[in-house]
């Protein structure tokens, strides 16, 4: 059970690592991430084309919903994918266990490209879909985890950081990477052939990387570490019970998801996706401006994964983490207010010049919705004038306030001396554009310069605490158990904390009537996160369990 020695690692790791194998361990264990987050970003954007072909076209509505919890499935499953491949991974070795991940989880990309249409063969097509995300989820919970523990046992404890650092990147470069894809395609074809079938040659072409990743990885050694520990008879038994059977290994686990990865995956998908939905959703910014917007933003940005990681080398991990958990809690909400200023200033002085009223009992039940009515119109909200009426202006990127209801009507809505009785959509648009309030973004009238920069800013708050947490996580679980403990905590924060973000967050935004009010789950969860983690949190672990 004891860990190897900082010296052991340290000759292990690099006694005849040269820098060209240095760099092909490191391209290696990238590719997978890259994979992760352009399969993540291109199912999330596309998945409204895709839920028209691979789901019954009856129910438009039901098949978004049903579509995106496809999405959502790949995220619950992550932690079980964690614990299954960790498993795998520290008793049979690293390089085997990240191999047979990435076929997994590219395959699976690229195959729903493949997808049959639900006219062709009914529910087959849609019940394929989630196999696919389900089987991408697990293998996901894996990926990460080897990749960070490969990189981490084949560096030098003062590369550590900087190294790791590579792998972190690749989440803002796969992001990038699906954009330009999915841009690409869509400048070649028509929108209606987009629609009908070039949604899929985003996937397909995904093809290609995965060809390249296997072939970079199958010529991979095993970790020397791993190969160490092997060779003394020191590995695990059972890493799932020495991991969560014990409470000394137990609690790291608790304090590396509660003092790090929860708040990591708040401010991540805040900052990198969620800014995004945004743009596009609040501030009107048209489709292809915001993609490319957020392309600049990352590139730009995307070395300060590397700076910090290296940085974190120097100065230790824990206080740049922390650092970058409380920015993100105190500058978010101004930060995402001059974004929409940026990008819609028309919808900002609309607001400030015309508020809007919504008339009605907000604690009454014809004005509460569930979770899944607050983000898709399902049929019963339509017996619910005052939900739908909230959803169009929240739609719209508009803020509201509740007024006291008018006799007779079960919702009402005013805006610059024309109040409108009743949930009427057109009248509510009419009146809101005679207001001042515009229908989407003008071009003419968007900062692109000030948005980009708003988005590096954000890019690397992400990165300070990005950038080190691969490199904390390696050093802070004993290598016999490690990708086990590690993968667990990393993918509950990025997958359950950070993946239903954007969902909670519509949520928010829908019940308190402002656009800024679904900030608040990133706020208080960093903000929390930062202050158990500057209590518990070792800056450098001992030396003695840092392998």
């Amino acid at each position: 059970m004891d860990a190897l020695t900082e010296t052991e690692t340290a000759a292990a790791a690099h006694h005849d690592l040269t820098r060209s194998e240095e760099r092909q361990v490191v391209l290696a264990s990238t590719l997978g991430t890259i994979f992760e987050w352009y399969d993540f970003f291109i199912y999330g954007s596309l998945a409204v084309f895709m839920s028209s072909v691979l789901f019954p076209a009856d129910n438009p509505t039901a098949a978004v919903l049903a579509s995106l919890g496809a999405l959502a499935a790949g995220f619950v499953i992550r932690p079980i994918g964690a614990v299954v491949f960790g498993r795998i991974g520290d008793l049979v070795g690293r390089k085997y266990t990240f191999l047979i991940t990435i076929v997994m989880m590219g395959g699976g990309t690229a195959l729903i490209g493949f997808l049959p249409t639900y006219a062709a063969v009914g529910h087959a097509a849609w019940i394929s879909l989630v196999v696919l995300r389900l089987i991408q989820g697990l293998a996901v919970g894996g990926e990460y985890g080897g990749a960070v523990v490969y990189v981490a046992e084949h560096s030098r404890p003062n590369r550590r950081g900087f190294l790791t650092g590579w792998i972190q990147i690749t989440s803002s470069v796969g992001l990038a990477l699906s954009i330009a894809v999915i841009i690409g395609t869509q400048s070649l074809m028509s929108e209606a052939d987009f629609k009908a079938w070039g949604w899929r040659v985003p996937f397909i072409i995904s093809i290609v990387m995965l060809a390249f990743s296997i072939y970079i990885r199958a010529r991979l050694h095993e970790s020397p570490v791993f190969a160490r520990l092997k060779a003394e008879r020191r590995l695990s038994k059972n890493p799932v019970r020495d991991t969560f059977g014990r409470w000394s290994s137990l609690r790291l686990v608790l304090i590396a998801l509660f003092g790090a990865t929860a708040g990591m995956g708040s401010t991540y998908f805040t900052g990198q996706f969620y800014v995004m939905i945004f743009m596009q959703q609040v501030a009107k910014i048209d489709l292809q401006t915001s993609y490319i917007l957020m392309a600049v933003g990352l590139i730009i940005g995307a070395p300060a994964f590397i700076f910090f990681g290296w940085l974190s080398d120097r100065v230790g991990r824990k206080w740049l983490m922390m650092a970058g958990l409380a920015l993100s809690a105190l500058c978010y909400r101004p930060m995402f207010a001059s974004l929409l200023e940026a990008g819609n200033p028309q919808l900002v002085a609309a607001t400030r010049s015309a508020p809007v009223m919504v008339h009605a009992d907000a604690s009454s039940e014809a004005c509460k919705f569930g979770l899944a009515a607050a983000l898709l119109s399902t049929h019963g909200d339509h017996s619910k004038p005052c939900v739908q009426a909230k959803k169009l202006l929240i739609a719209s990127g508009i803020n509201f306030s509740y007024a006291p209801p008018i006799d007779g009507s079960a919702v009402a809505m005013s805006v610059k001396g024309t109040t409108i009785a009743g949930y009427d959509p057109a009248a509510y648009r009419k009146a809101l554009a005679d207001a001042g309030y515009p229908a989407k973004a003008d071009p003419a009238k968007v900062s692109s310069g000030y948005i980009v920069f708003l988005l590096i800013v954000m890019t690397i708050i992400v990165a300070m605490i990005y950038g080190p947490v691969a490199s904390f996580l390696v050093e802070v679980f004993p290598a016999n158990i490690r990708y086990t403990a590690l993968s667990f905590p990393y993918h509950i924060g990025a997958g359950i904390f950070g993946g239903f973000l954007p969902f909670f967050a519509t949520y928010l935004s829908l019940a308190v009537g402002d656009v800024f009010a679904g900030l608040w789950y990133p706020v208080v969860i960093c903000a929390a996160v930062a202050v158990i983690g500057s209590i518990v949190l070792p800056n450098k672990p001992k030396l003695e369990t840092d392998y």
